[in-house]
């Protein structure tokens, strides 16, 4: 499961996602450092095929951990993914 939580600003709708097992994990590698907080990504549990639903409404998506960066790949949001300590993570405007 992935949860997501869409946070507006303005007229950006950000989409935060992230492996149900990520949540509250800290990923460093060299010089960076992602930090899976609670209150940018806790929201709601969601299965891959509603995340891809969700996706279709949003502007901006920031996504870590492999089945939602896979589920985005997939269907044509996510080209370019970096890995950090092993978790891949991937930020992507829509159009």
């Amino acid at each position: 499961m992935i949860f997501i939580k869409i946070h507006v600003r303005g007229t950006e709708r950000i989409l935060a996602a992230c492996d149900e097992e990520l949540l509250g994990k800290t990923f460093r590698e060299k010089e960076m450092c992602l930090k899976v907080s609670e209150t940018f990504y806790r929201g709601e549990l969601i299965s891959e095929d509603v995340l891809c639903e969700r996706m279709k409404s949003v502007t901006i998506m920031n996504l870590v951990g492999e089945r939602c960066v896979a589920a985005a790949q997939k269907a044509g949001y996510i080209s370019a993914v970096v890995t950090i300590d092993g978790v891949k993570h991937a930020q992507a405007a829509v159009m």
